[in-house]
């Protein structure tokens, strides 16, 4: 079959991202770079000006002696302190429990026995996105057993990892229900939009109407691209992991899953009680419920669920005869964590070493420079607004931080056009979103290469990428697009939300 041109590029990109040294090695030597980047910025006089503060931004040398006996001093703190770690492994502890009880094989059994193929992408894509409230349950949990399902029914796994990966990062900003990074933005806006009008206020919901329209068109684009260039790229599975059995349940089976549904029950009866109440005992400290125990440590959570519906399914079908069966599944899933804790060592490092040195902020400053001194119309305005916020997320990590630097230069510059914080706080989210699955700052970017690794043992940096840039790409285009004719059409971005900003 003839290769088309996108395929002979993505070939390109994967081969001459793999020809890279191992991942691990490459965060190093990504270190040692930003070390020596870092010294070339103070010797040149690299700086930036902080747009909300006016403190001048200088980049800092972590070659001289302060900076050595920071990263000397720091080295264990950067490992176990990195996020996606603790996060990891607390949640695969549980979860090797209800693998090890064969709980999670008879569930993705009965959901690809139950569910019509056809819509399996699609589901996979949505359920990516409708993650995102749970925190980072999308990450641990749903990207490799969305592997798992592909390769039961015959697809290739990667693909099914790609498009769950495609929902849960790429379509980052897009949900159904307001998350924990909703109020986040909000606030920062607030704070931004305060600089000109000192009344202003940006409600956590500020882009629901419009998040809520991306939420199906990121579900249909990401079903589209799976079926449509990645999936057929990757051709026919041919590894050596052995699918899962889609046996029909036996009846201890199904009996252990009704016992799973009642306890399952009980947890959800157990957060009724502490969350409808006005001051329920899983309310935050400010009686929210954004900012709950549930939400905000929801890893936890899931430990104490998957560990507990495991137990119960291991007991009634006979798999679990003691607690030193339960004990083995746990030690048996962080046999899969070898490599991972071995990348991630020198990720963190990588990290940490870019955060010290500022040089993402005197990036992030002088590139949002550009577009404040430019004089665009609202077309072009939002295209190279989403371009720059993409591009940017390909060396700082968090949405928080960027939005801090970058919102009191854009909401201002935006209001003193004619348009709301609103309006650049969603451009923004959008611009951060599409990237998120091509860039190696996300924090979980090494995660998911290890679970690449599970299928194709070569996979590596050009593996990952080449295989999500082409829903970065047609994300970007069909996102943004959405977003220019809401924004011509003048519709309300969220209650009380509009385009126009009109000074009371």
């Amino acid at each position: 079959m003839k290769k088309t041109f996108l395929s002979r590029f993505l070939n390109m990109i994967e081969k001459g991202g793999n020809a890279l040294p191992n991942p691990a090695t490459l965060f190093a030597l990504f270190a040692i770079v930003v070390l020596m980047l870092s010294a070339l910025g103070e010797l040149f006089g690299w700086m930036a000006s902080h747009p909300a503060t006016g403190e001048i931004i200088k980049v800092h040398n972590l070659l001289s002696n302060e900076g050595f006996r920071r990263i000397v001093l720091e080295m264990v703190e950067n490992y176990t302190g990195f996020a996606p770690l603790g996060i990891v492994m607390v949640a695969l502890l549980g979860i090797g429990i209800a693998e090890s009880s064969g709980l999670i094989g008879a569930v993705i059994r009965l959901l690809v026995l139950k569910s019509p193929q056809k819509l399996l992408t699609f589901v996979l894509v949505f359920s990516g996105i409708i993650s995102n409230v749970a925190s980072d349950l999308g990450y641990v949990l749903l990207i490799p057993m969305a592997g798992i399902i592909f390769h039961s029914v015959g697809r290739h796994p990667v693909a099914g990892m790609a498009a769950a990966f495609a929902g849960v990062s790429g379509g980052f900003s897009a949900n159904l229900f307001i998350g924990t990074i909703d109020p986040l933005l909000a606030g920062l806006s607030t704070e931004a939009a305060r600089i000109l009008d000192p009344e202003y206020y940006v409600l956590p919901t500020a882009n629901y109407y419009f998040m809520v329209v991306s939420t199906l068109l990121i579900a249909i684009l990401g079903t589209w691209v799976t079926n449509r260039f990645v999936e057929p790229r990757l051709g026919v599975y041919q590894g050596e992991v052995v699918a899962e059995s889609m046996d029909r349940l036996s009846p201890l089976e199904r009996k252990g899953l009704r016992w799973v549904i009642l306890f399952a029950l009980a947890w959800i009866v157990l957060f009724a009680v502490g969350l409808i109440p006005d001051h329920g005992f899983l309310r935050g400290t400010d009686n929210s419920i954004l900012h709950s125990p549930l939400i905000k440590g929801f890893i936890a959570f899931l430990f104490m669920i998957a560990a507990s519906l495991g137990i119960v399914y291991g007991a009634v079908t006979g798999k679990f005869k003691s607690d030193n069966d339960v004990v083995k599944g746990m030690s048996d899933s962080f046999k899969t964590l070898a490599s991972f804790l071995v990348l991630v060592f020198f990720a963190a490092q990588f990290v940490a070493y870019f955060k010290w040195s500022n040089l993402g902020l005197v990036l992030a400053v002088n590139g949002a420079g550009f577009l404040q001194q430019a004089e665009l119309g609202l077309i072009s305005l939002i295209i190279l607004f989403v371009m720059l916020s993409g591009f940017i997320n390909l060396f700082m990590g968090s949405a928080s931080a960027k939005w801090a630097i970058m919102g009191p230069v854009f909401i201002p510059m935006f209001m003193l056009l004619g348009y709301s914080p609103e309006l650049s706080q969603a451009i923004f989210r959008v611009g951060d979103s599409v990237t998120n699955i091509i860039s190696p700052m996300m924090s979980f970017f090494a995660l998911i290469i290890v679970y690449f690794e599970k299928y194709q043992k070569n996979a590596g940096l050009g593996t990952l990428i080449s295989t999500m840039l082409p829903y970065t790409i047609v994300f970007t285009i069909f996102w943004t697009l959405l977003l220019i004719v809401w924004a011509l059409l003048d519709l309300p971005l969220g209650p009380e939300a509009p385009i126009h900003y009109l000074k009371q």
